[in-house]
């Protein structure tokens, strides 16, 4: 969800540079012309950065080009709606993250599209856990510490997010509705400017994706009480999981290719075979894990697996957003 401007553009550059092994002949499935990667995210965020990784490392495994177009917008809407009226040829293709699955709940009648019934899933990218930052003069050494405090706080402590509905958003409340604690929310227009009020005091707390959040934690600026994944992840793996205090957490965003409703199902089949050999790449690999982000097994993300995953997603977030009482702004 996060679209600021990461240092990961140079090293994702220099990967893109290897050079590849030639694409095999023009299977039957494929389209006849460049693949577009539709992001629906400014140039630069993470979630760009796993996409131009990925699509280099398609391109060598299709005989067409896969070329990332950053379409970004209106909440991740423009791009989406672009790929929802796109030709069901598999020439665009959707790379969302876990705000495909809170569009409903957020916008309502007011969407221009169906996230259930527009897309077909075609993989399952990465998962990507978030960890909980606090300011390095926090009084609060572990996460029981931090729930006791926001417990006991009269007025509730304040927490900063990306902006109303996102992941970092939605975490914190999950927390809320999981532990029965307090915290105010206030909204910043992406993470940059909320992770600068942690750092001078102006908020308590902030959830941030691995993916730019471990840095600042690496580095001692700020201090991780945890992680939001089902294990630990390998990018701060001495940081516990909130799991561990608080049984059965997970907030997590996460990367999906979508195609528009209707793609033919061999097409589906065979673009979701391709990434799966793309993500297969140790090289690859290497690179995903360095950002935080959690590849699937193979049998997780099948098209199959990819939309009972997004269903569930849907669902969970659905309830928090209810629940909570969360409108678009």
């Amino acid at each position: 969800m996060t679209t600021r401007r990461i240092i990961l553009a140079a090293p994702a550059l220099a990967f893109a540079g290897r050079a590849f092994a030639q694409p095999a002949a023009q299977p039957t499935w494929a389209p006849d012309r460049p693949i577009r990667l539709i992001v629906p995210y400014a140039a630069g965020g993470p979630t760009d950065v796993v996409a131009r990784l990925l699509a280099e490392r398609l391109s060598a495994e299709l005989p067409q080009r896969v070329l990332v177009e950053n379409r970004a917008g209106g909440g991740a809407m423009i791009g989406t709606e672009a790929v929802a009226h796109a030709p069901k040829d598999g020439s665009a293709l959707l790379f969302t993250t876990v705000v495909h699955a809170v569009h409903r709940a957020l916008q309502g009648a007011r969407l221009p599209f169906d996230p259930a019934v527009d897309f077909a899933p075609v993989a399952l990218v990465g998962v990507v856990p978030m960890v909980l930052l606090v300011g390095p003069r926090a009084p609060w050494a572990d996460m029981p510490a931090l729930l006791a405090a926001l417990r006991a706080a009269n007025p509730p402590l304040a927490y900063g997010s990306s902006g109303t509905g996102g992941s970092s958003h939605l975490g914190v409340e999950l927390l809320k509705s999981m532990t029965g604690v307090q915290a105010e929310h206030i909204p910043y227009r992406g993470t940059a400017p909320a992770l600068q009020d942690l750092l001078g005091g102006r908020i308590s707390l902030l959830m941030d994706s691995v993916a730019t959040g471990a840095a600042p934690v690496r580095a001692g600026t700020l201090r991780g009480l945890a992680t939001t994944g089902a294990a630990r992840s390998p990018a701060l793996p001495e940081v516990p999981t909130l799991a561990e205090t608080v049984p059965g957490f997970v907030a997590t965003t996460w990367n999906a290719i979508l195609a528009p409703a209707g793609t033919p199902p061999a097409t589906v089949a065979g673009l979701s075979a391709a990434i799966g050999r793309a993500l297969s790449d140790p090289a690859l690999a290497e690179r995903l894990a360095g950002l935080g982000v959690d590849v699937p097994p193979p049998e997780g993300r099948t098209p199959e697996a990819t939309a009972s995953f997004i269903s569930a997603e849907t669902a969970k977030w659905t309830r928090v957003i209810e629940t909570a009482g969360i409108k678009a702004e």
